[in-house]
């Protein structure tokens, strides 16, 4: 890598950045595939619960009716 007066020619940095270039790669996949995973179950959760309040709300609105013909 190194030539007798210690210096980086240009092609030779190529090399070391083709060399490195699949673990940096791999590595900001990684990131991102992860960073996907959270963000996709932090969606999941938030769904589930305004789900259940819509269910609710929906039960309370179902017992409203229903109260609503007993008493005519």
């Amino acid at each position: 890598m190194f030539n007798n007066g210690g210096t980086l020619f240009a092609s030779e940095s190529v090399f070391v950045l083709l060399t490195f270039l699949p673990i940096i790669l791999s590595l900001v996949l990684t990131g991102f595939g992860i960073y996907f995973f959270i963000k996709v179950i932090k969606f999941m959760n938030a769904k589930t619960k305004s789900d259940q309040e819509r269910n609710e709300k929906i039960d309370e609105l179902i017992k409203v009716v229903n109260q609503g013909r007993n008493i005519e």
